[in-house]
């Protein structure tokens, strides 16, 4: 008996919200919550909140926030085609928001002692591309997303190399 070939999943590509990216690029970063309040389908527009508020030590809001981010982005994954696995390319940049929530999601739950929550992520991740994890938390570090707090955020300019390909594997 043969099946059809899981890793021969097309890519899904999430559509630009370009909109989002304007209204974060024009919002002082304490106003985050407001371009969320006015795109709340936006996973980035979340993980941009759940970073912010995570970088000002609110951890069970930050969790809470990626944790929205991530289920938007599934939402919109699946509204695209996705149908729980195959490749959402890093390189894609729409895709972003969706990987970086789920990102942010791991780091809070490693933060608040979800053990189970943090290694099925991380099993997540690792899946989808051995240096994800690295390259992630090395691009969306407290410092480099908000020195000092600035005036505004840049959301649309991401200093991580593109992956090739990010596969999902297993359950959400």
């Amino acid at each position: 008996m043969t099946g059809a070939n899981l890793l021969d999943q097309p890519e899904t590509l999430l559509p630009a919200e370009p909109e989002v990216i304007q209204a974060l690029n024009r919002t002082a970063t304490p106003d985050i919550a407001t371009v969320v309040a006015a795109h709340p389908t936006s996973s980035l527009a979340w993980a941009t909140l759940a970073d912010f508020t995570h970088s000002q030590g609110r951890l069970l809001e930050a969790y809470a926030y990626a944790r929205v981010g991530y289920h938007r982005g599934l939402d919109a994954l699946r509204k695209a085609g996705w149908r729980g696995q195959g490749p959402i390319p890093w390189a894609h940049e729409p895709n972003r928001g969706v990987l970086r929530a789920l990102f942010a999601l791991r780091r809070a739950a490693a933060e608040i002692g979800e053990t189970d929550e943090f290694e099925r992520l991380t099993a997540f991740l690792d899946g989808a591309d051995p240096s994800v994890i690295t390259r992630l938390r090395s691009a969306h570090t407290e410092t480099q997303m908000f020195p000092a707090i600035p005036p505004a955020v840049s959301p649309g300019v991401d200093p991580a190399p593109p992956t090739a390909a990010f596969f999902i594997q297993g359950e959400n």
